[in-house]
């Protein structure tokens, strides 16, 4: 009778309501997940015009936070979808190519592109740094990361016309590796911020994250001398691809050491039984009655 009158009675949510719950599931999808969250929303919500409205503000958020690369059509390339190549909410430029992707975010997919503007591509001067950098970043990424895309994009000063002024590059490498069927899916995204200063100085800023559900960010900072465009495209690279090496072999040790330390401290200390699951002797169990006892949770 207690338990009755304790209950509290149930209120239906509003228009609002929905829609911001269905974008935060959205928004929170693991990577490359979303369009199974998606489908399974759209199900439970059983409101057309609710999803629509969700989905409408959710997937340009997640696409350009997740570094999604989407083909061009007839084969003209790829873009990388982020905040550092958005012209518009559906326009993504492509410097390697010179060309700006026009995006359906729903259906994560290029339907046309066309010629970038002259205002919306960088001087001649900071295209000589762009492309020798993208050359060189294109070599590092395919030489480390399987089905891994890169872009470098001019974020400041691309009018300048030669040396004495100050401009900034940003180099993006995603990743990603889906495997569903193994219920396994991975991401890879950094972006590097590099600065070309006007006292013969380069400084990088580095920020990396890399997504299995296990989120992990870093940042780093670097620099080099400011040399030749060719010159300065090695020498950003090379620190990179230093950073990168020892980030990635700091995390295969830090995620090996999972099963034995991280898992085990997400689980409560006792299971229902009051007993302690006997984790050095796991080989003598089986997917059966007898965990579930061990565990209290058979009848």
């Amino acid at each position: 009778m207690a338990d009755e009158e304790d209950e509290l009675p149930e209120t239906e949510l509003s228009y609002d309501q929905k829609k911001e719950i269905a974008k935060w599931f959205l928004l929170n999808a693991p990577a490359g997940e979303i369009n199974y969250v998606a489908k399974d929303l759209k199900a439970v919500l059983s409101d057309e015009e609710v999803y629509k409205e969700a989905a409408m503000e959710a997937f340009p958020v997640y696409n350009k936070s997740h570094m999604i690369c989407l083909e061009m059509p007839s084969r003209a390339g790829d873009v990388i979808v982020s905040s550092y190549s958005e012209i518009t909410e559906n326009e993504y430029l492509d410097p390697r190519t010179a060309q700006v992707a026009i995006v359906d975010h729903v259906k994560q997919i290029c339907t046309k592109v066309r010629p970038a503007n002259d205002e919306e591509l960088p001087s001649l001067y900071i295209e000589e740094y762009r492309s020798a950098l993208d050359a060189e970043i294109q070599r590092y990424v395919s030489e480390s990361y399987p089905k891994g895309m890169s872009a470098v994009n001019c974020v400041k000063g691309k009018d300048t016309e030669g040396p004495g002024s100050e401009f900034e590059l940003v180099v993006i490498i995603t990743a990603m590796r889906l495997s569903p069927q193994n219920f396994c899916n991975g991401s890879w995204r950094s972006v590097w911020n590099i600065d070309f200063q006007d006292e013969s100085q380069v400084g990088a800023h580095y920020f990396e994250e890399g997504n299995v559900e296990l989120d992990a960010r870093k940042e780093f900072q670097d620099s080099t001398i400011f040399q030749s465009a060719d010159d300065c495209a090695i020498a950003i690279a090379n620190i990179i691809k230093h950073h990168e090496t020892e980030y990635l072999t700091a995390l295969e040790v830090a995620y090996s050491k999972l099963p034995d330390n991280t898992f085990k401290d997400l689980r409560r200390k006792l299971p229902v039984t009051r007993t302690l699951f006997p984790w050095q002797n796991t080989l003598q169990f089986s997917l059966t009655r007898e965990v579930e006892k061990e565990l209290g949770l058979g009848k």
